[in-house]
């Protein structure tokens, strides 16, 4: 009898476990976007399984994830997501993940966030500074040693190690570069509010964006674009860029209605790249589009 109780209080452990997502349960690491993805494989290497669900090249604002995707979540052994609004499509699989127990980090909380120059609201955008990336990959390093079980915390820490190496040098070439452009050349004009951090850490000025709002989900109204024109014509900037996974139309149209001759170069700026694309990783992208707004 005292065997069959011992045996069936046993049983009633496990299923509890389970039911509450136990962590003997858990495995891998499931990471929203593509560049966070990138990131947290800097970190994690062999030690453990990453699985991105965004596709290359997608739209963090908009894509989407499978019923199958968004069982993975809360099955995770730590979820990495950028949070503060970016993820619109799949920002309620997260929290549901979050609330059944799944270890969440969202990053963009740990980077010290900017506010969008227009609004009170915070700019998940960080990338653009590689010293908030820094942070990024510190913050990810801690949560997988801390929520991963049986992961190898020398390997994860000597990789961490090398790669915040290759972040400073990337910081201190793109400080050299940009430092070296006139301050009458720092204006940019884009087609989406993705460049506030860059700004920031650089002293470039972004006079306007085509679309109006923190979403590339939003539209411009005609007014919108007139009054941006105007801005391109006073400021005299040759050069709009435009992200290179969404189509430039209005970025476009902006550039006709300035009535100047204005280019539209296109930059990687949510997403990265096949390795064919010329940004299959976040260093990539960084001097790809630093080499870009220089030359334009």
């Amino acid at each position: 009898m005292k065997r069959l109780l011992t045996a069936v209080l046993a049983g009633l452990t496990v299923l509890t476990a389970a039911a509450c997502g136990g962590t003997a349960e858990r495995a891998g690491i499931v990471v929203t976007t593509d560049l966070l993805g990138d990131l947290t494989r800097a970190v994690v290497g062999d030690a453990a399984p990453v699985t991105v669900l965004m596709p290359t090249g997608g739209d963090p604002h908009s894509f989407g994830v499978s019923a199958k995707q968004a069982a993975g979540l809360e099955r995770a052994a730590l979820v990495v997501a950028n949070g503060l609004g970016l993820e619109e499509g799949v920002l309620r699989h997260v929290e549901s993940a979050a609330a059944a127990g799944t270890p969440t980090l969202l990053v963009g909380e740990q980077v010290n966030p900017l506010p969008y120059r227009d609004s009170a609201n915070p700019d998940p955008h960080f990338w653009t500074d590689p010293a908030r990336v820094r942070t990024a990959v510190e913050a990810i390093r801690d949560r997988v040693l801390a929520d991963v079980p049986g992961i190898d915390t020398a390997a994860v820490r000597a990789r961490t190690d090398g790669y915040l190496t290759r972040l400073d040098e990337l910081d201190r070439w793109m400080t050299e570069r940009f430092t070296a452009l006139p301050a009458e050349r720092r204006r940019l004009v884009t087609n989406h509010h993705v460049f506030g951090y860059l700004a920031a850490r650089f002293g470039l000025d972004v006079i306007g964006v085509v679309l109006p709002s923190g979403s590339a989900l939003a539209s411009p109204s005609a007014a919108d674009l007139a009054g941006l024109a105007g801005a391109v014509r006073a400021a005299g900037v040759t050069t709009i860029f435009a992200d290179s996974a969404q189509p430039d139309k209005l970025a476009r149209v902006l550039a006709e209605q300035a009535g100047v001759r204005v280019e539209v170069t296109a930059l990687h700026t949510e997403s990265l790249t096949p390795p064919d694309g010329g940004a299959p990783t976040y260093l990539d992208m960084m001097r790809v589009n630093t080499d870009a707004i220089i030359a334009g």
